[in-house]
Order: structure tokens, then sequence, then C-alpha cells
């Protein structure tokens, strides 16, 4: 659920990256620190879109901005430059092009026609204009008003070139003033009067390309001194944790996924500590096969203890059960992730002591790990302690450091993937899930033939998954925009899922100590949950394993995205009366009809009701709010056995 407050975190968060990138014009290099390394002279600073994880462009990426841009316009001062992306907020994979210190344009895969556009920015057309370019030209008369944003009449037009067709992206210039705009007809219509072109961006800046192809080990060069700083800083991280006294005896884990920030931080751990290394892997049966490959032989050819986690077939047992996952129902990560691990950290953590875990997880990856800590305790996996020595850095540093240090590295990289897990992840683009086709047709057909199927039986066309519609259960609003333009349905056939609590598993001693009960709840959604979690306890919610961890006074609740509930407690009593009070709060936020009662009972203002109920941190707990509720009363009516 969207509220203010949420956008106001986001607004907060993105001011805590580093967007900082610099290019030193005399050797035509992208610098992380300001001055080169080589010159020594100080760099250009590029204003990046936030959050500034610009990365160097995969071959796969290269050529397809090459492609478009020979094609767009006929020719292309891009071949054989270095091309840093930059990722941006878009309905599917969308990225800042940079080239020779220049916003060039804007990579992005159209969701509507399913291919890749490039959009051009004031910087590259410029640029082009100066290169020479004579193709999809136009002169108009300068009348002295802004014109930036404008639609120009055909009579204002003096000339143009005759290759010009409706809706391509133009060169529009003007005495002394350059820059693009978009043709609304054929060049033979362009003169006629009425609206022809719409300008985007004209002014009277001068842009060039700059001369020169350094080689990559240059620009390693010319970066040298920020990257052993980062690697010296993220070893004493590694090494002053993994030093102190309740971790010196223990054995050292890295969570590796075969990915390329695990890689790095492997191999700082490794720089780190004297002591074994061990590594885990967390095969979810559902790993690109590349994945999988690369996890296995790089550890055997470094001599790496590797601890391979098989979940096998859960996923696919599982599906018929749950259906589809999405970014917000991500039941397939408790199935296929935390289930295995959790069996490597409860024997890692055996007798009581902790596991210490290096994991390489970035801030800049999402909004949900912006406040990583150095150093956290799982709140999910008891007993695991995880450093995170990487938690500032960008993707291009991360590449640097393979670069620098000359690591093998997961191939899907080259192929155009951004992400190298699972292959039939929500959170994949849909551009990666199209160049997967390619790669791997079998898989493919195997997953696009249940989903085709599934959307069938709930009365949805198949356009509904071509789209990937399926990878939410609650379309975002640029989704949901999406859909009405291309006119898809985008409602499940039946009527919506029974809301229901279930205990499925009676109080129970836990082998973590204390007493635990098991439900399952349905006709629920995981945010809705959310919404009144603060009337239970301090609570932290994991996009990545779709999991809500509540605790209060020794107590714990965990809310699965699939479901599934678990309460832990240090007694019998504690237990069921933990479980009882979780099942009054999701059948209060959702049964809530908005009376506005509790509003007035809450003597700290910790509840609204707009646009559905939620109850803010300020919370005290006292229960009031519950009392005054009239569903309450009848309790027992709703989860008989429960009630008493």
């Amino acid at each position: 659920m969207v509220n203010s407050s949420n956008i106001i975190q986001r607004h907060n968060i993105e001011r805590m990256y580093n967007a900082d990138l610099f290019w030193c014009r005399k050797c035509n290099i992208p610098l992380l620190d300001e001055r080169c390394g080589i010159c020594h002279e100080k760099g250009h600073h590029i204003e990046l879109t936030p959050p500034g994880d610009v990365r160097f462009s995969s071959p796969y990426e290269k050529d397809i901005i090459n492609e478009l841009v020979l094609k767009s316009f006929g020719i292309n001062p891009l071949a054989g430059k270095h091309i840093l992306l930059n990722k941006i907020p878009g309905e599917d994979k969308t990225d800042e092009i940079i080239v020779d210190g220049l916003i060039f344009g804007i990579l992005r895969f159209d969701m509507r026609e399913l291919i890749f556009k490039l959009d051009l920015m004031i910087e590259g057309a410029r640029a082009l204009l100066d290169s020479g370019i004579n193709k999809k030209l136009v002169t108009i008369s300068a009348s002295g008003r802004h014109l930036s944003g404008k639609t120009i009449d055909g009579s204002e037009i003096f000339e143009c070139s005759d290759d010009i067709k409706k809706g391509d992206t133009v060169f529009v210039v003007a005495k002394n003033l350059s820059g693009f705009g978009v043709s609304f007809r054929d060049a033979g219509d362009l003169k006629t009067p009425g609206r022809s072109i719409r300008i985007k961006k004209i002014d009277s800046g001068k842009t060039s390309f700059l001369r020169g192809h350094p080689a990559k080990d240059e620009i390693i060069r010319a970066n040298a001194p920020h990257m052993k700083r980062l690697a010296r800083d993220a070893i004493n991280t590694i090494r002053g944790i993994a030093n102190q006294k309740e971790f010196s005896d223990l054995p050292v884990y890295v969570s590796f996924s075969g990915g390329k920030d695990s890689l790095v931080t492997l191999d700082l751990t490794r720089s780190a500590v004297k002591r074994q290394v061990k590594v885990f892997f967390a095969n979810t049966g559902i790993e690109f096969p590349e994945t999988v490959d690369f996890a296995r032989k790089f550890c055997k050819k470094n001599d790496i203890e590797l601890i391979e986690v098989e979940a096998k077939e859960a996923f696919w047992e599982n599906l018929p059960s749950f259906g589809p996952p999405a970014k917000d129902f991500r039941w397939c990560c408790k199935v296929c992730k935390l289930a295995p691990i959790n069996s490597v950290m409860e024997e890692c953590s055996r007798g009581g002591r902790r596991c210490l875990t290096i994991d390489g997880k970035r801030k800049y990856e999402s909004f949900a790990r912006a406040r990583i800590a150095p150093k956290e305790e799982n709140p999910f996996i008891p007993g695991q302690v995880s450093v995170f020595p990487i938690r500032n850095w960008r993707a291009i540093e991360v590449w640097l450091y393979i670069y620098y240090w000359k690591l093998e590295y997961n191939p899907l990289y080259d192929l155009g993937f951004e992400r190298v897990g699972c292959w039939l992840c929500t959170a994949e683009l849909s551009a990666e899930y199209y160049r997967f086709k390619e790669l791997h047709p079998e898989l493919f057909m195997r997953w696009n033939e249940y989903l085709l199927n599934w959307a069938g039986e709930h009365g949805l066309e198949n356009r509904f998954i071509e789209h990937g519609f399926w990878r939410w259960r609650h379309l975002p609003p640029k989704m949901v925009r999406l859909a009405e333009e291309l006119v898809i349905n985008t409602v499940l056939k039946g009527k919506e899922e029974e809301f229901d609590i279930v205990v499925t598993g009676g109080i129970s001693p836990c082998r973590t100590g204390g007493y635990t009960m098991e439900g399952k709840i349905t006709g629920l959604a995981l945010d809705k949950a959310q919404n009144i979690a603060n009337m239970l306890g301090e609570n932290v919610f994991s996009e990545d394993l779709g999991v809500l961890l509540i605790r209060d006074k020794g107590s714990s609740v965990k809310i699965f995205s699939s479901g599934h509930i678990s309460v832990n407690a240090p007694g019998r009593e504690e237990a069921l009366s933990l479980f009882k009070n979780t099942a009054k709060q999701l059948i209060r936020v959702k049964k809530c009809t908005k009376c506005g009662v509790c509003l007035n009972i809450c003597p700290v203002g910790a509840i609204t009701i707009d646009p559905g109920l939620e109850i803010g941190k300020e919370c005290i707990r006292c229960g009031k709010c519950t009392e005054s509720w009239v569903v309450a009363k009848y309790f027992d009516r709703i989860l008989p056995g429960l009630g008493d």
C-alpha cells in the first residue's frame, strides 16, 4: 500500500545514496573519485538519476544500443566506446546511457511492443549533430519564444530531410539553437500548416564526443586508488568482526549465490581471514543452469568447501497449492530458500553457538536494503550473524574489483542479465525473461505453458502473461495504466479467496527453545498484515524472503507471503495467547469498516483508516483499540476453539 509516509521514507533513503560519477575529459575515462589516477586532473561531475547504481554495459547491451543508434540515425559514433548504464525508474528495464561523460539517452524495454527502444537526451542529440549527422534533420525559424516542450506548426519549418517518418525522433536546429523532438508527420507533409513537430528539448549548448578509446586496463588504473581504499575498508570490516572473541574460534561462512556481489565478498573474505572459509549455496531447483555450474566450478577450482543446500523439486511440488509466485507473494522464497538455509544454520549454531556469515548485499539493490548496517543479527534465522562488507558499493565498483583482481565471473552477465539467481524469479525484468527464452527455450516453455494454462483457468487472456502482469497479485499503478492502455483484463475469474485462519500445528516444544504454534491464513495479502504489525511488536519485513517478523518480550510471530503463520513464545500459554492476538489483529484489518471508533480511543494517535487500517510506530500496545472493536466480542464464533 502506497501512502505519504512511504513516499517520504523513500525520498529520505534516496538522499542516503552517493550518486557521484566523474569523467576525465583528457583521458576519456569514468572516475569514481574526483581526480583521475592517471593524469591527476579533476574530472567533470555527471548528474546521475538516483540512486546512481551505475555499471558497465554488457556486450549484449552494447550490441543493442549500437544497433538502435545505427538504425535510428544512420551513423553510430558510439562504436568502440565504453558505455555505462545507470538504472532508473521505468516500466521494465530502463537505463541512462552514459558515453564520453554525456547522458546520451535512455535504453528501455517497451512493455507494449516487448522490444528495446532508444530515447535520445539533449546531450546525445547535440553530440550527434556535432558529428555531422544529416538525417532526420529539421530546420525551423527562430521566433524568439521558448521552444522546449512546444509544438511547431508546419509553416515554421524551413526545410527537412526526406527520410522522416511519423513518430520518428528528429534533430531540430534554429540559428544558434539545437535539440531534438518527435515528428507528427512524414517528411512530405511536414511543411503543411498544422501540428508537425513537438520539440522535447532545444538550447544553445554545445556538446561533442571525446576522442580516444582507452583500454579497460586504463580505466582500472585510473580508478585503482579508489578501489584499493574500498577493498581495504571491506577487508578491515570482515577482519575486525571475525576476530572478535565470540567469533574467533568459529568457521567463517560466505553466502554465495554465484552472482557478482557474493563473488567479490568471497574474495574479500579469503583475503581478510586466515582460517577456513566455507561457502553455502542455496540451489533452489530453479536456478539458472549457468549459475549452478559456475558456483560449483569456481569453488572446486579455488579449493573452497562448498555446502550446497538443494530444494530440488520443492517449487514444482508446491506450485499447484499456491499458484505462480509474485513480487508481492513470494511463497517460493520460504519453500526453496529459507527452509534449506535454515537447516544449514541450525547445524552451524548447534549447542548455542552463533554462526558468522559474510553476505554481499548492497544498499543500492533496493529500498528494502538501503539501511543495511555493517553487522546484523539475522531476525529470520536464529543464531546467524551477518556481515555486509560491500553494503555501500555500487555495481561499477563491484565490476572494477572483478576486473582489477581478474576474477572469473558468471557468464550470464555478459549475456545481458542483471539477476542470475532463479530463472523464473518475479523480480526479474520482462526484458531478461524474454532473453532467457532465447537461451533456454525448453525451460521457458515449461514455465510459460503453466502460466498460460493458469491464466486460462482464471479467465485471463494470453496477453496477461505475455506483458508480465502475472508477476504481481496486486498491480502497481504503472501496470494498471499499461493494462488500461492495452485493454487487458486483469481481474481473475471467480470470487476472491475466502478469508480464513486455521491452526495447522498445535502447541509444541521448539528445537530452538520455547513453544511454537502454527497456522495458515487465506484471503489476506501480506501488505495488509504489515499494516497492523506495530500492534503486536517491533517488526521487520524481508521483501527478498516474503516474510514479516514481529518480536515482543521474548516472543515472535512470522507471517509468510504463502499464508503460513508461526508463533514462538517462552511458554505454552504465552504461545496460545500470542496466536490468538495475532489472529484478532489479522481479522481486524480484514474486516475494518472504517467506523473511526478506534481513532478516538487511541491515546497516542497511532491509527489511520484512510485508505485502510494502519497502525503506526507510535503504538504503545495498550490494547484499547482492540477492546473497542465490536468483532472482538465475537472472536470465538469466528475462530471456534481459540476464543476460550
